[in-house]
């Protein structure tokens, strides 16, 4: 896919794209992984996906928990057939995402500088990993309610094959994180990870390690007892506003029940199980690592004073 430079900022009266890559040189963001994509790390690569039954929950939690409040405070039962309308079709699509399969993720192979594209009917694409693109998205648009904005960050492969049909040629991802900054400190993560190392990242949940085979009861329950601990904790450190924070996602955004699916999907996370991609995902000795292009080289030294420059 042709797009324009990294650190290209196009901006109209109701968008703004900023693209991230190729190259995929420093945005001066910290990484940050808001969307808990970061399924896998370790010292050769990290998988990424894309699907957060989570986010979904707590997206639709406080639309259900205001119609509950409205039909409990007024008694009035035609709340509940109208929040069942408007909610209704969102909880049968999470309810059915339930029962499917979790895609694959996404393999990015820092010691050999390339990204696996798992694809349908057990295909996948090799891709260098300074061929991959990445923008952030942003959209606004304004009524009576006032200015609302949404964005995304959307990552794209090309298939490495010339001869590709024209239906298999590109790959995206797209995570709904809001754009802007924020599709930009998500990107921080994989390029910081390729660039920098596993180091670089932030403290992610650990889904590989986590509760496998457990009943969803019980990982509902331990979810739970861990948010019961944390705020013991915070009320003995006379953390208030922590406390708060933590009360108001427990109630308002649904935080037991959201951890409580993303873990039970995703410990532990699907596998790139191809007997090609499992060799290609050993470690090699760091002399055979792949080495960063000349034209990156560059490109980040200059950014990287750039960045320099606006900070002081």
């Amino acid at each position: 896919m042709n797009t324009p430079p990294a650190g290209t900022t196009e901006k109209r009266l109701f968008s703004r794209n900023d693209y991230l890559a190729p190259l995929p040189i420093p945005t001066g963001r910290k990484p940050c992984d808001v969307l808990n994509t970061i399924w896998r790390k370790n010292d050769v690569f990290i998988d990424i996906g894309n699907y957060s039954i989570g986010s979904a929950v707590i997206v639709l939690w406080p639309t259900v928990m205001l119609f509950l409040g409205i039909a409990y405070a007024f008694d009035d039962p035609g709340a509940l057939i109208l929040g069942a309308c408007i909610t209704g079709v969102p909880i049968l699509m999470i309810v059915h995402s339930l029962f499917r399969k979790v895609p694959s993720p996404v393999r990015f192979n820092r010691q050999r500088r390339e990204v696996c594209v798992p694809r349908e009917n057990g295909e996948y694409w090799i891709v260098p990993w300074e061929s991959v693109t990445a923008a952030a998205t942003q959209h606004s648009s304004v009524s009576q309610a006032g200015r609302t904005s949404m964005g995304l960050l959307l990552v794209g492969f090309d298939n490495p094959d010339p001869h590709a049909k024209e239906d298999n040629k590109h790959f995206c991802l797209g995570f709904y994180c809001g754009g802007g900054t924020t599709a930009m400190a998500l990107w921080e993560c994989m390029r910081s990870y390729m660039e920098i190392g596993p180091e670089a990242l932030p403290i992610t949940n650990d889904y590989e390690t986590g509760p496998e085979n457990m009943s969803g009861a019980y990982v509902f329950w331990d979810a739970c007892r861990d948010y019961i601990i944390a705020v013991s904790q915070h009320v003995r450190a006379l953390e208030i506003g922590r406390l708060l924070g933590l009360i108001s996602s427990t109630v308002f955004l649904g935080g037991p029940l959201a951890a409580m699916l993303q873990i039970w999907k995703l410990s532990p996370p699907p596998d790139l199980l191809y007997p090609e991609i499992i060799e290609w995902s050993k470690p090699i000795p760091p002399e055979q690592w792949a080495k960063r292009s000349p034209e990156l080289e560059a490109a980040i030294a200059k950014r990287e004073a750039e960045l320099a420059g606006l900070s002081k």
